[in-house]
């Protein structure tokens, strides 16, 4: 299948403004996967310009309430994995590993941070809200735009394609935070038009084919707990990486698990 002009089609075809074609798209959509419009600021289907301007809605104020525990669950979705990075290698599914480094995009200073640490992989499937929120209080540092495959990353494509989070198409977000550093990397795919972030807009309009670095350490980017960060332009996966020792995971977490924003992710060691 070609995926790169696939993925190009369909964020031109989500970006239309049409006032006879969008909100039928958009009702389909909902249809079809079974959104639930209740929960979004803006219920009224009819009022979106675009399938990106609905695909990225806001939800209502007190949907997600945020859990008092040290780190929150940063989306809706499903657990795909979570756990220990052994050593540098992060479990994907029976049989697969990656490792941090391939993830990060090559930069083995930053991937030897989390030897030993801890993970999550958060799948967003297309009826989820696709707006990602900060796990805890963090100061960005640096973001890398890492470009790749697009892949399908639902649960199926994640057992039977080797390294698939390290593959695909991907923008790492470093953070500093009270616990040292952790990494929160959006990870394209199939159909995925873009990957926005708040403070920089969409990283990847143009597919430029190369690493791309920016570097914030002369700015004060500072986001609070549940803070958005940013968004899919389309649905996709999180991973994020943590230092060892500094994250207890919910023991109500399991793999495949449906998960909320703001729901207790895990709490620092005591």
């Amino acid at each position: 299948m070609p995926k790169q002009a696939l993925t190009s089609f369909a964020g031109r075809v989500a970006g239309v403004q049409d006032p006879r074609f969008t909100p039928q798209l958009i009702r389909w959509f909902v249809r079809r996967y079974g959104v639930n419009m209740a929960e979004a600021h803006n219920p009224d289907i009819a009022s979106y310009s675009s399938f990106n301007e609905f695909f990225t809605r806001a939800l209502r104020d007190g949907a997600r309430p945020l859990d008092d525990a040290d780190f929150i669950c940063p989306v809706d979705g499903a657990i795909s994995q979570f756990g220990a990075i052994e050593k540098d290698q992060i479990f994907q599914a029976k049989g697969h590993r990656y490792s941090t480094t391939a993830l990060v995009g090559g930069d083995g200073a930053l991937a030897a941070q989390f030897e030993n640490g801890s993970f999550a992989t958060l799948y967003l499937s297309p009826r989820d809200y696709h707006r990602i929120h900060m796990p805890c209080d963090g100061r960005l540092t640096r973001m890398i735009y890492v470009p790749g495959a697009l892949f399908s990353v639902n649960p199926t494509t994640a057992r039977g394609v080797p390294g698939l989070f390290a593959r695909n198409e991907r923008v790492v977000c470093v953070f500093d935070s009270a616990s040292g550093p952790f990494v929160l990397v959006l990870v394209g795919a199939t159909i995925v038009g873009s990957m926005a972030t708040v403070w920089h807009g969409v990283v990847n309009p143009t597919r430029p084919g190369k690493v791309r670095e920016w570097r914030y350490d002369d700015q004060e980017i500072v986001l609070k707990k549940g803070e958005e960060m940013g968004r899919f332009l389309l649905g996709s996966t999180v991973v994020m990486l943590f230092p060892r020792g500094k994250l207890e995971f919910n023991p109500a977490w399991t793999a495949m698990r449906a998960i909320r924003l703001g729901e207790a992710m895990g709490y620092k060691p005591d």
